[in-house]
């Protein structure tokens, strides 16, 4: 059982890690939020010079592989990605041409396209290369899961990285809103800006929400 004198400190213990929280969870996703925050500027904003995606198709190259292996359409895509040394999120295209194994890769940095002829054995790769801010701007939103595919799922390993990252990132800023909150209701004579800003704050976000969504 605890004593009173524990109980009496148990605020100001809560406070001290809540510090700590706030100081290296703030160290860790500074960068993290600069990337977001600017990427967000970005897709807010795409007649900027820096948002345009370039689409336009660089030249295109063959090269003779095996017949694709594997026991899924995923599998033969990751078999013929080895053997042409690619790597990314596998896509797929509307419909699949009889006799081509046809599928595309996405990564930020770079969009390409595969063109396996089954009966030639030829497989044409032609890429689709973006400028560094467009790939940031992609970023943003890179998940490997696409809205209009429900059945898509992720296949590269450093999209499941970032993935995990911004989830952490999301779950740390909850931490550290929650903690601001804790900090600023423990400053007991200065509450009344505190309850007017946050009131601004949870009426302005209702209406945007509402608005958006209704």
């Amino acid at each position: 059982m605890r004593s009173p004198s524990d109980r009496s400190r148990l605020p100001l213990v809560l406070e001290a890690w809540n510090r700590r929280l706030h100081y290296y969870l703030g160290l860790y996703f500074l960068l993290f939020l600069w990337l977001f925050s600017l990427t967000g500027l970005l897709l807010n904003h795409p007649r900027w010079a820096l948002s345009r995606i370039p689409n336009d198709p660089g030249p295109s190259y063959e090269q003779t592989i095996e017949p694709p292996v594997g026991d899924s359409a995923i599998a033969r895509a990751h078999d013929v990605m080895r053997r042409l040394g690619l790597s990314g999120e596998v896509e797929w295209p509307s419909q699949q041409t009889p006799g081509r194994f046809d599928f595309n890769i996405a990564i930020p940095r770079r969009a390409t396209q595969v063109r396996v002829d089954l009966a030639t054995g030829r497989a044409t790769v032609q890429h689709i290369d973006r400028s560094a801010w467009s790939a940031l701007r992609i970023s943003h939103a890179f998940s490997g899961s696409r809205y209009n595919n429900p059945s898509s799922s992720r296949d590269w390993l450093l999209t499941t990285v970032w993935v995990i990252a911004m989830d952490a990132l999301a779950l740390g800023l909850l931490v550290m809103v929650a903690g601001s909150y804790y900090m600023w209701y423990r400053l007991k004579p200065r509450r009344t800006l505190g309850w007017i800003v946050l009131a601004a704050g949870l009426t302005s976000c209702g209406l945007f929400a509402f608005g958006l969504v209704r």
